[in-house]
């Protein structure tokens, strides 16, 4: 701290009157540790006046989020979606703990935008899915994937069968899925939705 202060030509006394404390707050601070940490808003203006990350004035790391990238591809829950490509759009943060609960790992996930009512009730047109794209073999019960059929993206209901993946839709009204092979891409973990 002293070595801040000098480098911004002011002193402890200055600072502390900076701070609405009294003149020897600082002082004590730096050569008696008292008060052993400073005050969480103390900190932060003093972190804002030196130009510093409050880490360097005894705060604690800022816990960051744990980032996933925006795909700007469309999971059709519909007819599907014809994707030239994985383009990242931006990236969104999740909360670290959320990411060790859903086994996200940095560089397997991925989030989309979902297109259509195939999927209804459970994914509803413009939702976004968090994708773990680690996760590709399905259970014989049936669980939500992003799928790639006849070179259509697709989010779709998929259990294994006997000679592969299967895909259905949830809504009984949507068209039915082409014949062909159906590529696994990633299981849907988790469903960010803006209320509505």
């Amino acid at each position: 701290m002293r070595t801040l202060a000098a480098t911004r030509g002011t002193s402890l006394a200055a600072l502390s009157a900076m701070l609405g404390r009294n003149a020897a707050y600082l002082q004590q601070f730096v050569t008696r540790g008292s008060p052993r940490t400073l005050d969480r808003e103390d900190r932060r203006r003093l972190a804002d006046f030196f130009g510093v990350d409050e880490t360097v004035l005894g705060g604690a790391p800022v816990r960051r989020g744990f980032m996933v990238p925006r795909l700007d591809v469309a999971a059709s829950a519909g007819a599907g979606a014809f994707v030239d490509g994985e383009i990242v759009v931006g990236a969104d943060a999740i909360d670290p703990a959320l990411a060790a609960r859903l086994g996200l790992s940095e560089g397997q996930a991925g989030i989309i935008r979902v297109r259509g009512s195939s999927m209804e009730p459970g994914l509803l047109d413009g939702d976004l899915i968090v994708v773990d794209l680690s996760r590709r073999l399905p259970g014989v019960r049936g669980e939500v994937f992003v799928v790639r059929i006849d070179g259509t993206t697709m989010v779709k209901r998929v259990a294994r069968g006997p000679t592969g993946p299967v895909a259905t839709s949830d809504n009984a009204d949507a068209p039915p899925l082409p014949d062909a092979p159906v590529e696994v891409i990633g299981r849907v973990v988790w469903l960010m939705r803006a209320p509505r």
